[in-house]
């Protein structure tokens, strides 16, 4: 049953988080807006993976056929040196524990397939929108809208990602919450010249790491430019220019592909830059208001589950505002549930095999060669322990689906 002190819901963001939270809040009965910043749903970006206890979520919502559909199945990483030399190549997915449900595709199908299921409900859409104010009055949350409106609504999510507004607003700038893991990262489509077909291939130097990811055989690939950054930088460029500078002058001189891509990279214009960053923060709520996904815990690529902890965040968000009496109450149990979930994902991170893809010292390189050189020589039993898969599961849902 919905209670009514928490019936209207407006969450920021129509990303991963905000519109699996939209789908589940939606089928409880609430009166759901989505306001979100961009004139439509993105459908872009670069392949994710949905594991563990977030494929019982979309099996849930009646979704994980559809998703299945969509699985790209990669196969290998290619490591190679300066002149393009095999250096020796991994299984991607008996690297990362993969499970056979366990599905990857492209961010902008799943964004779409969950922007799909949620158009046969009563979810509001306000494109082309975003929160300029938040005014917590007790009984309500009073909302300052970017064109000038104002509107009241029980309950405020944050679901607008690891530069979250909202957090900004409620609960400080990003700075206090930002963990830097070392890197920045720069990723821009190609041209696939057909070199790299179902995986990717990587060329890497201490402190600064090449790579091209081809989704299958498609024509058009991604590239890839990390490099090692200051840990106590606070503050990060967001001007392109700015930031294509940085990058060729950290990569200059490098071998492979790297003149090529950084050519390349200041010819699209969808150029994605950012920090290797995790949010941590001590509490993911303050009154009627909350976040979800990375704007509450994100874990980073680097541990490869940040759509894992939107979904099972999102899913388990929406079930806590339906069961509970007061949203406060909802927000306490549904930290206290994800909380431990989204912690063990996020040590991910900054396990040995952080160093394997983005190595920081010539000493990184050597133990991912002798790593790639037992690989070739017996297999992968015993390199990976079964640790990430034991992580990806940690959670056990809860199910709502009575409520």
């Amino acid at each position: 049953m919905v209670r009514a002190q928490h019936r209207s819901v407006l969450i920021s963001g129509a990303s991963i988080a905000g519109l699996t939270l939209a789908f589940w809040l939606d089928h409880y009965g609430f009166d759901v807006t989505v306001v979100e910043r961009a004139s439509t749903i993105r459908t872009g970006g670069y392949p994710i993976d949905v594991r563990g206890t977030a494929t019982d979520v979309v099996e849930r919502m009646g979704l994980l056929s559809q998703i299945q559909e969509a699985h790209i199945a990669s196969r290998d990483v290619t490591f190679v040196d300066g002149a393009g030399h095999v250096l020796g190549n991994i299984p991607i997915y008996e690297a990362i524990g993969n499970k056979q449900r366990d599905v990857e595709l492209p961010r902008g199908t799943l964004t779409t397939l969950l922007y799909e299921a949620t158009r046969g409900g009563r979810v509001n859409y306000r494109f082309d929108a975003s929160i300029a104010s938040l005014h917590d009055v007790g009984k309500g949350v009073d909302v300052g809208f970017t064109n000038g409106e104002v509107a009241r609504y029980d309950v405020i999510i944050g679901a607008d990602g690891l530069h979250s507004h909202t957090r900004n607003l409620v609960f400080g700038p990003e700075e206090l919450f930002r963990h830097s893991l070392g890197f920045c990262f720069n990723l821009f489509s190609i041209p696939n010249d057909g070199e790299v077909s179902h995986g990717a291939v990587i060329h890497a130097e201490p402190g600064r790491t090449a790579g091209v990811w081809a989704i299958q055989d498609n024509p058009s690939a991604f590239g890839f430019l990390a490099f090692e950054i200051d840990e106590v930088e606070k503050k990060f460029s967001r001007d392109a220019k700015e930031q294509m500078k940085r990058t060729r002058a950290v990569f200059s001189g490098m071998g492979w592909k790297v003149p090529h891509l950084l050519n390349v990279m200041e010819a699209p214009d969808d150029l994605y830059f950012d920090t290797v960053s995790q949010i941590r923060m001590p509490r993911w709520s303050a009154g009627r208001v909350a976040l979800v996904g990375d704007a509450a815990c994100a874990p980073s690529f680097r541990s490869g589950q940040g759509t894992s902890l939107a979904l099972v965040g999102a899913y388990v968000l929406a079930g806590e505002l339906a069961v509970c009496d007061t949203p406060e109450e909802a927000f306490a149990a549904y930290e206290h549930l994800v909380r431990p979930f989204s912690e063990a994902n996020q040590t991910l991170a900054t396990d040995d095999n952080g160093a394997f893809f983005l190595p920081k010292t010539q000493r990184d390189i050597e133990v991912r060669n002798h790593i790639l050189s037992e690989i070739a020589r017996n297999g992968t039993e015993g390199i990976f322990d079964a640790r990430r898969a034991r992580v990806y599961n940690f959670l056990h849902l809860p199910d709502y689906r009575t409520v």
